[in-house]
Order: structure tokens, then sequence, then C-alpha cells
């Protein structure tokens, strides 16, 4: 029997190849950071062939790596940055512009539109979403009008449109399969989560065309095949980040919570069957699609996450490697009143605030490296908190814990703080690699590893557990202070 998955996680910063075996054994792993174009303020883009290109050199290298034989792979799983938007020419199957990235606000005005025509209340209660330039709508709206040609594809029938998974199915089988799953789907702000189908409405509101959408099918099952090396490989799995390490956590009964600090910071709560709305800045999405059933999912997003870090690192020179983070957030007992706002590309869940943008105070004369770089580590704290907040007004399930997963989950101090201002049990498995985990677990299904999620979730992963006591004034002034900032930030924003 073929043992062996290839689980791609094509991200924000990065694309990240895993080789499992089908004892759940990362066998090996390769890694390939993504170049960030930034043509205009406030945009962000990526080369749609550099992601393609990137994805094929981490999987043959860790194929390579592993030192195991193409024909024991048994298949191919694909998790993805969510609502990054690739729209492509069918005839040449090459992109007529650069991937829109999620975090990208250039279609603010596109924003405003819809909700001074009234489209707000209709988005919400069949998409589950906020009118917000981070889903793939407005970004599709925005290429069709402003890239000389694209429209013209459309009419002839010769243009496609893809989140990432569809992309790199697409590319991956010669341009043959042209799908995305309902995970995917439902952050385009243009599938309609209640009747599971694309909606007609949504699509005529933006003038988009439906006949430039992908099909949407379950999250598990066989997309197509990948000719490696003369072996055709199926792809077994499709499914959007987030909603991967959902999965790859093993948060499939309704209650199950995590929060994933990677680029952002993405906090979801399995809610089954029921499809609840948010009444304070949550947005609800499909949590998974296998097996015929749909669960869903209540989510905060941040936007700033991880990010933050890679900001500090590579644009203010603070430290030179991830690994110092820690050791120089530790080297000063407190903030000493800095507060970062990380809004570089607005704020994001509670707040739903396009214009915000990223603000430090409390800058004195000697506030040092130490200083701020602890502010961030504080800045990532209260942004999750901020989703903790709403979440408890927001659903009636009680939760003691909460597991993590990203890669700016390595850092102790911040989930010591994480646990320590929240009163949560803060989780972290051993192996962090939920979200490739959650690809893998849906192609190891497809493929029959496990016979179904109580064989595939029977045996217990290793973990470490952040219980920290709750010092209520600590608590306090950090909520208050965060509070003051994000309010000055908004406030400048406005005026």
């Amino acid at each position: 029997m073929k043992k062996y998955i290839i689980a791609l996680d094509q991200g924000t910063t990065s694309s990240r190849a895993l080789v499992i075996d089908d004892k759940k054994n990362i066998i090996a792993t390769a890694q390939k950071e993504i170049v960030q174009i930034y043509p205009k303020e406030g945009y962000i883009e990526h080369d749609p062939l550099e992601l393609f290109d990137s994805v094929i050199e981490v999987m043959k290298e860790a194929v390579g790596n592993a030192g195991i034989a193409i024909k024991d792979i048994a298949g191919i799983g694909i998790a993805n940055q969510r609502e990054t938007t690739i729209l492509f020419n069918k005839i040449t199957g090459e992109p007529v512009y650069n991937a829109i990235v999620w975090q990208c606000k250039r279609t603010i005005d596109i924003c405003r539109k819809l909700e001074a025509e009234g489209y707000l209340d209709y988005i919400k209660e069949n998409t589950g979403l906020v009118i917000d330039p981070y889903f793939s709508g407005t970004k599709i709206a925005w290429i069709l009008e402003n890239v000389e040609g694209v429209r013209q594809l459309a009419n002839e029938g010769n243009l496609g449109f893809s989140t990432v998974d569809s992309w790199l199915l697409y590319k991956l089988t010669d341009g043959e399969m042209h799908k995305t799953d309902m995970t995917n789907a439902s952050r385009t702000m243009l599938y309609n989560i209640r009747e599971l189908k694309w909606d007609n409405y949504l699509c005529e509101a933006l003038n988009i065309p439906m006949n430039i959408l992908p099909e949407v099918v379950e999250s598990s099952g066989v997309f197509g095949h990948y000719d490696y090396d003369g072996h055709m490989l199926p792809i077994v799995s499709m499914v959007g980040d987030q909603q991967a390490a959902l999965f790859g956590q093993g948060c499939v009964e309704t209650g199950d919570v995590k929060n994933t600090y990677g680029t952002g910071c993405f906090l979801l709560v399995n809610t089954g069957e029921e499809l609840i709305l948010s009444d304070n800045g949550l947005i609800s999405t499909i949590g998974i699609s296998y097996g015929g059933k749909i669960s869903y999912a209540i989510e905060g997003s941040v936007f700033m996450g991880g990010a933050l870090f890679k900001w500090m690192r590579d644009e203010l020179g603070l430290f030179s490697s991830n690994d110092e983070i820690e050791g120089i957030a530790r080297s000063v007992e407190s903030s000493s009143g800095v507060v970062v706002v990380p809004a570089f590309t607005g704020l994001g869940a509670p707040y739903w605030d396009m214009k915000a943008r990223g603000t430090i105070f409390g800058l004195t004369r000697g506030i040092s490296k130490g200083h701020i770089v602890r502010a961030g580590i504080e800045a990532v704290v209260m942004q999750v908190e901020d989703l903790l907040a709403a979440i408890r007004e927001n659903i009636d399930f009680n939760f003691n814990s909460l597991k993590v997963d990203g890669g700016a989950c390595v850092n102790n101090l911040l989930l010591e703080m994480q646990s320590r201002t929240s009163g949560l049990q803060i989780i972290r498995p051993d192996s962090i690699e939920s979200t490739a985990l959650g690809a893998y677990y849906l192609a190891g299904l497809e493929l029959g590893f496990w016979s179904g999620l109580e064989e595939l979730f029977s045996t217990s992963t290793k973990m470490v557990v952040f219980d920290e006591k709750v010092d209520e004034d600590v608590k306090n002034e950090l909520l208050a202070n965060w509070k003051k900032a994000v309010a000055a930030v908004r406030f400048y924003a406005s005026n």
C-alpha cells in the first residue's frame, strides 16, 4: 500500500511542503519564502507563477529529503492562503494580473459603494461576511475594471477566477481542472453559505460574470491528478488554511476552538451544523466540508500577527532572526507603557476599520528595542483578547482552553501572556504544523488511511500547556491602554 502523502501549505509569506506517512509522522519538509510586492500604498501582490513554481520546488525538495520513491506517494493535499485573488486567461493558462493578496486595501472605494447601495445585510445573512477589501469579490471587480482586456476575455468566456487552491489545482493538472472547495469559496463574498452555491445577486452587484467562477466541491475528494515524473498522483484534498488548522487540531466537535498565530491571527470556533451570525464583528464561514456533511464556524480575523515581527525584523532591524524575539522581550520587565497597534492593513475583527493604520504610542527617551518588541507581543495578545471577548458575547459555548498553532506560537512568552490575560489554558501541540496536517488528514480520509474521524483522532498527540494565573491589575492596565490606543488610531484615520 502506498503510504505517503505530500501536504502542501501555500501561505502568505512562504510555501511549504511536508511528506507525511500513514502513521502521522512528518518525514521531511521544505520551505521557500514568497516575494511580497508593494506597487502602491496599501497594495499587496504576489506573482501567481512564483506561487506555483515555489510549490513545485518545495514539493520536489521535500520528496528528495524524504528519500522515498514517487511510486509510494498516495496523493497530494493542499492548504492555502485564503481570499487572495487570481484571474487567468483560460486559453494561455497565464495570469492576467498579479495575485491581489488578502491583506490588500485597494478596493476600499468599491466596498463603500456596496455599503451605500444597501448590500451590507444581504452579504452578512447569506455569505456570513462583512463588506471589506479582505474578501475576494471586490478584488475580482477591481481587476475586471482596471486591467485592460480582462473584461473582454470574460465576455468571450476565456477568463477564469481562482483563489490560490484553485490556481494550484489548475496548474498542477495542466489546465484540466478548475475547482475550489467550499471553505475557500466561502471567503469570496460571492458564495451563499446557506444555499451552498455561487450567489447570482452578488455577482450582479459587482458586475462579475459567473462563467469565470470555479466549480465548488467538498474539501476531500479526487480533484484531479498531477504528473510527477510519469506518476499520476491524485490531488485529494483542498482546504483554506485556517479551516485546515481547525481540522488539523482535531476541532471536529461543536464548541471546539483554536487560534492560529500565523501572518495574521485567526480564531475559529466549530459551530457544527448551525450557522451562527455575529452581532459584534465576527464572521461566519464554512468550517469543513467532508463526507457529505457541512460544519460551520464563527471566526475572528486579525490581519497582523506574526507579520508584525517580520516587519520589526526586516524593516526596523530590531533582530536578525525570529529566534531572538523572546529573549529581547524578556530583557525588560514590562513594555513601560509602549503600545503597538499593528493596523498596517487596517483593523480586522471586531473593528473592521479599513482606514486604520499602524502606530506606536508611549515612546520616551528611555524606551529600548526590548520595550518595543515586548509591546509587539502584547499587541498580538490584545488582538486575540478582542476576538475572545467577542466570541464570549456572541455564543453560549463555554471553553476553558484554547488550542494554538502557527509559526509565532513557538514563542513561550506570547503564550504565557495569552494565558495570563485570558484565563484560559493555552494548548500547543508538539507539532505546530496544524495547517498542513489538516490537508493531510482530509487527504488520508479520502485515501482510506483511516475509516473515519473516530479512528483518525483516536490517539492523542503530545502537547505543552500554558496555564498562568491571571493578574487582574496587569490585565486591566494592558486592556485599558490597548483600548485607548485603538480608539486613537481609529480617530486619526477618520479625520
